[in-house]
């Protein structure tokens, strides 16, 4: 059934933790409806609002890395291409930014 995808341990704890925040931000929102506010993000936004702008931001980090990776290990002079762990977390760092902060 998951043939399609490349499930390797980052790919899969990637995905837990969207699956996490979801579970996370559903209960969150059901014991405390939230409200809007403005951040560093040019709108005012919701919880939902920033998680998802965050989730998007965190796989087009991780697909930047995916892609540059072999060109970091030349511009490096590295021996093999850097951990995908780097841009995980990057990415979670960069969510719970706009998660706080947006």
């Amino acid at each position: 059934m998951f043939e399609w995808m490349a499930w390797t341990l980052p790919v899969a704890v990637f995905f837990s933790c969207i699956v996490l925040m979801l579970i996370g931000m559903t209960v969150w929102e059901v014991k405390s409806p939230t409200v809007m506010r403005k951040g560093f993000l040019p709108m005012e936004t919701t919880r939902g609002d920033r998680l998802f702008i965050g989730l998007l931001s965190a796989a087009y980090v991780n697909l930047a890395f995916v892609g540059i990776s072999g060109h970091l290990m030349e511009w490096m002079f590295l021996e093999s291409e850097p951990s995908i762990w780097i841009s995980f977390l990057l990415s979670m760092g960069l969510l719970a930014l706009v998660m706080r902060k947006g």
